[in-house]
């Protein structure tokens, strides 16, 4: 977990935002023992750590809406892809977000880096608007390691503009990373609207209306 936030010390992040990834690779080191098994997954709540043994290849299903975590579209994840970690955050889900995204994506080499970043991304897709609502976060989980910090409660209708603006953000946060060789490729979304992030090697599927494709896609 603190070697998965250790690349994101420039931002504020605690080595829980790496948890879910860091225990199912975890798990999912165990499966892989066995020599027999050539292809596993283990999915913690969404972050999932992947084991693929040479020719083998994984679907895996993505969502744009974390309130309804139901799958949207998929990518097709190839033993010879640099991808053995995906993870998705967003301000919906289980976890406190700073973000307004209702979901971002990462595919990373690790789970425990997928989960980081996911979170440090999702935290990135933000902008100021009366239509947002927001908490410290130990007010509303006394033990939350995010203290005082504000988190996003609620998100009401935004202008066009002004999600156009909150996931422009996110995604140079993405582009940055991907640049550093942190993630492969990413997936941000608010509402109908979303942005990828990738080198294009990796095809990311589309939701909905089209949408503005990120750097190298």
């Amino acid at each position: 977990m603190a070697q998965a936030v250790r690349p994101h010390a420039s931002v504020f992040i605690t080595p829980m935002a790496a948890v879910a990834g860091a225990v199912a690779e975890h798990v999912l080191a165990a499966i892989a023992e066995d020599p027999a098994i050539r292809r596993a997954h283990v999915n913690n709540g969404g972050d999932i750590a992947l084991h693929l043994a040479e020719g083998e290849s994984l679907r895996i299903g993505l969502v744009r809406s974390l309130s309804r975590a139901t799958p949207e579209g998929s990518v097709t994840i190839a033993s010879h892809m640099p991808v053995r970690g995906i993870a998705t955050s967003g301000w919906p889900g289980r976890s406190f977000s700073r973000g307004i995204a209702d979901a971002v994506t990462v595919l990373a080499a690790r789970a425990a880096d997928a989960d980081a970043a996911a979170t440090v991304i999702a935290n990135a897709v933000d902008v100021d608007h009366p239509a947002i609502r927001r908490a410290p976060a130990r007010s509303l989980d006394p033990d939350s390691d995010l203290g005082d910090i504000l988190v996003t409660t609620g998100v009401g209708p935004l202008p066009d503009a002004v999600v156009a603006e909150a996931l422009k953000a996110g995604a140079a946060v993405a582009a940055r990373l991907r640049r550093e060789g942190l993630i492969t490729a990413a997936l941000l979304a608010i509402g109908d609207e979303i942005r990828v992030v990738s080198d294009g090697k990796i095809l990311l599927p589309h939701f909905g209306r089209p949408h503005q494709r990120g750097e190298g896609a």
